[in-house]
């Protein structure tokens, strides 16, 4: 899977890179990408890659393993 987050869906936002002088060149601002091991409902775990901010939530829900 690309730089994407696997539960939220949330990937890298585009746009450009200002210089003083206004020339505009593309850039992208990334996610900041973790594995992660993840227990589901039924016990099982799951290697995933979710964001900084995703990952703040599964904490708060006990669902990280490890």
């Amino acid at each position: 899977m690309a730089r994407k987050d696997a539960l939220t869906g949330k990937a890298a936002l585009s746009g450009n890179s200002r210089s003083h002088a206004l020339n505009a060149t593309k850039r992208k601002w990334n996610l900041n990408l973790q594995k992660v091991k993840v227990m589901d409902e039924n016990g099982k775990v799951f290697n995933i890659k979710v964001s900084a901010r995703t990952l703040r939530a599964l904490k708060k829900q006990d669902k990280v393993v490890g």
